[in-house]
This record gives structure tokens, C-alpha cells and sequence, in this order.
């Protein structure tokens, strides 16, 4: 290994390309370390500094605000970022080829392992990672944790449910489908009255491997030092089944979610459903106050009647960069915006998802817009959502550019006529590629 392999601060470039898979399975990663040609920097006792950190959760600003209130050596300055269509990623990826990310940055699960492979990430198990992992649930703390590593603090989670305007499904007499034979029933009877009861979004490629991880579906498995993917398996080519026969019969709409015309359809009533996730609570909440009362949660549709299988949408952490000029003050920083209660309530207040950290909330705490949900409960669903999620589910490098091949194959799917299976055919053959031209192992699963 050369010394042009091993990014400042961050785990080596190499490492990752020729152990990725071995450390998924649980084998160390060889010759894993810090790479910062010596220790991290360290803070003078008194030393003022300030740290960056990119980020677009809502209300990001009052716990920091808070953060800096309490703690004045250690200033951390938020920039936002945006969110979509994964953008904040592009420029994270830019920002470290050019040699100046942020200290710190808002990084979501499935993308935690296309960062190592640009060696991104510092490695925080030197700096005493290991020692909080018991304060969170554990599912979530392996999400970043590759071989010996860790490489980001988890922040929330995002378990799926199904979002229902109860007063549009109550005139038209549907009830809320506990199956997704009955969500194509419930979709049937919404069209009767010229509503659609949702859209297939084609760019929201992290909705769709919820849907296929709920279905039983497996993207990414190993075989010693080989990346095994599985797209194109049964699990996902049923999804895709279902979905593509409610857009082919037009029961669904194909306006991409969480837009400007998807908003519209939410508000006046023309999409009285949504497949989303925790966190969408705020994003109904926000964008369409004249249906305030209207809305109820319910548990994800199930394959099988009486089924208790969920997923999760997004899930994200905050991760140190491997240029972080201080790593343990942003590591310090990390850890007490994700475990501090008085953090997770400003969090929750900003509806920021579910809670990494297993204490310094109640469940009620989780419900800040209680009163646009007509008094319910609501987050009642999701932490039993939560608490049922396949935990086997495992992503891989790439994951980022798997989900723009997603996008652009369904748009040109729905453009053309092509088969969604055929979609899914054609992104596992890309996504093989893709990780091969890294330096990995890969290939087709069977």
C-alpha cells in the first residue's frame, strides 16, 4: 500500500476496496486505522474552535444553538444542505475530492459505505466510539460499523407506515387496508372518485428498496471478499409486480413524491394516502396545514394477512469527515446531539425521524403534531414498526448511484412501456459494474 492510498484521517482507500465484504460478514478490516500520519489533533485546554456541519434535518439550528450556548470553546456553525435528489451527497463526494469537506455532515444509512470508499470518514472507534454504543439500538449502531471500525454516530431511523386522510377513506366508506391486496382494492375505490390513492414516485428509489425490504427482499449479501447482489430477486420483482400493475390500470400517479405538484395533490385530496415513513409526520404537517385533523397513521400493508413485517425509509447519523480538523471535540459533538434529552426534544420538536438513542424520550415525545393527526397516537405505529424491522437487511457500497439507476430506469420505464422487472434486470447488471469499477468484487446473485 502506497502512501497516495490512505486519505488524511480517514480509513484506507484500498482497505475498503479489497475488504468491504469481508468486513460486512464480520471479519476485520485489514490494516484498518486512522491513516492521519499521526494523532488527531488535539485541543488545548481553553483553545476556542469552531467546527462545520452540513445538514438538512428541520431545526437542526436549535440544538446546535443550544450546543453552542453551553459549550463556548467548541463553536459549530450549521450550513443546510439539500436533500433532494440526493444533492447533499454530491456535494459531500466534491467537497472531499477537493480536499475541503465540512467537520461534520448529516449522512444517511445507506450511504455510510460510499463514503468509505472515498475514505471520507474518520474512524471514531480510536477515539472511544465503542464505549457509548449500549446508549443506542443496536441495529442502527451496526449500520456504521464495518470490521473494527465505526464510522458515524446514528441519529434516527425512519420504520414505514401508511399515512390516510381517515376523513376522505370514511365519506367514500374505505377502510384503512391492513394487506396490500386491500391497498389495491382501497386504490380501485379511490379512483371511483376521482382521487388517486398515491403515486408511484420513479426517482424515490429509497422508498422502493423499503417496500422490497419489507417484502423480504436481500440487495446486498457477501461471499467472502465478493459483494453478492440480489435486486432482481422474488422479493423485489413482487413489489415491482404490484406497483407497476397500479400504474399500468392508472390507479396510482407517477408525480414524483415531496414536490411541488405532490404537495397540491396532498392538500386538496387527489392523493388521500401515503406510504412513508416516521418522519413524515412533520412533512405532511408543514406543507399541508389546511387538512390539519384529518390525518391518521397506520401500520405498513402486509403480503401476508395478520403479517408483522416492516421496514425502514432513510435512517441517517452524523458522521465525523476524515479532514475534521478536531475529530474528539466533533466526535463530543455528536454524541451529545444524538444521546442529550434536551437535544432529542428539540430534534423531535423539528420532527427529525425516530430516535437512535434508546433513552431520554418517551414515545408520546414523538408525537409534535398530535393535533394534525386528529389526537392520535400516531407514533404508537411506528415504534412498533420499529421494533419489528428485519434487521438482516444489509446495503452496500454505491447505494447512492443504485438509486439514480433506479430513478432513470423506472422515468424511462414509465416513458417507454418497459416492464419494471426489466428495470430491475438492467440496474442489477449496472450496480455489478459499478461496484466492479470501484475495485471490488462483485457479481450477479442467482
Amino acid at each position: 500500500m502506497t502512501h497516495a492510498d490512505t486519505p488524511r484521517g480517514g480509513v484506507r482507500r484500498r482497505t475498503v476496496l479489497g475488504g468491504a465484504a469481508a468486513a460486512a460478514t464480520g471479519f476485520a478490516l485489514a490494516g484498518c486505522g486512522s491513516g492521519d500520519d499521526g494523532a488527531p489533533r488535539q485541543r488545548r485546554k481553553g483553545q476556542k474552535i469552531t467546527l462545520t456541519f452540513w445538514s438538512w434535518v428541520p431545526g437542526i439550528d436549535r440544538p446546535v444553538d443550544l450546543w453552542n450556548r453551553n459549550n463556548p470553546e467548541v463553536e459549530v456553525r450549521v450550513e443546510k444542505v439539500s436533500a433532494v435528489n440526493g444533492e447533499q451527497y454530491a456535494k459531500m463526494h466534491a467537497a472531499i475530492k477537493a480536499g475541503n469537506p465540512p467537520d461534520l455532515g448529516q449522512i444517511e444509512f445507506p450511504v455510510i459505505p460510499s463514503f468509505l470508499l472515498d475514505g471520507g470518514l474518520r474512524d471514531l472507534a480510536p477515539l472511544g466510539a465503542a464505549r457509548h454504543r449500549d446508549a443506542f439500538f443496536a441495529w442502527q449502531w451496526r449500520q456504521s460499523v464495518f470490521g473494527s471500525g465505526i464510522y458515524a454516530i446514528p441519529q434516527a431511523s425512519g420504520p414505514m407506515g401508511l399515512f390516510v386522510r381517515q376523513d376522505l377513506f370514511d365519506r367514500w366508506g374505505i377502510v384503512v387496508p391492513r394487506t396490500w391486496d386491500a391497498y389495491e382494492a382501497a386504490a380501485k375505490e379511490v379512483r371511483r372518485h376521482g382521487a388517486w390513492i398515491e403515486t408511484f414516485a420513479p426517482t424515490n428509489g429509497n422508498r422502493f428498496a423499503g417496500l422490497a425490504w419489507q417484502a423480504g427482499a436481500k440487495w446486498y449479501a457477501t461471499h467472502g471478499d465478493t459483494w453478492v447482489v440480489h435486486l432482481d430477486d422474488a422479493p423485489t420483482r413482487r413489489v415491482a409486480d404490484f406497483w407497476e400493475g397500479l400504474v399500468r390500470r392508472k390507479l396510482v400517479k407517477t408525480v414524483p413524491d415531496r414536490r411541488d405538484a405532490w404537495y397540491k395533490d396532498v392538500q386538496t385530496g387527489a392523493i388521500p394516502a401515503w406510504v412513508g415513513a416516521s418522519w413524515g409526520d412533520a412533512l405532511l404537517a408543514g406543507n399541508a396545514p389546511g387538512t390539519k385533523g384529518k390525518w391518521r397513521a397506520a401500520p405498513l400493508p402486509q403480503w401476508q394477512p395478520g403479517g408483522r413485517a416492516y421496514a425502514n425509509w432513510g435512517g441517517s447519523t452524523t458522521a465525523v469527515f476524515a479532514k475534521a480538523s478536531y475529530p474528539k471535540d466533533a466526535l463530543d459533538f455528536a454524541l451529545w446531539l444524538n444521546t442529550d434529552p434536551r437535544s432529542i426534544a428539540l430534534l423531535l420538536k423539528g420532527g427529525y425521524g425516530f430516535p437512535s438513542a434508546k433513552t431520554g424520550y418517551a414515545t408520546t415525545d414523538l408525537d409534535a403534531d398530535r393535533d394534525f393527526f386528529g389526537g392520535q397516537q400516531y407514533s404508537r405505529v411506528f415504534a412498533d414498526a420499529g421494533a419489528h424491522v428485519d434487521t438482516a437487511w444489509q446495503w452496500g457500497p454505491g447505494v447512492d448511484t443504485l438509486f439514480q439507476r433506479l430513478g432513470d430506469a423506472f422515468t424511462d420505464a414509465l416513458a417507454d412501456g418497459t416492464s419494471f422487472r426489466a428495470v430491475l434486470t438492467k440496474v442489477q447488471r449496472q450496480t455489478v459494474a459499478d461496484l466492479r469499477d470501484k475495485g471490488l468484487k462483485a457479481e450477479s446473485g442467482t
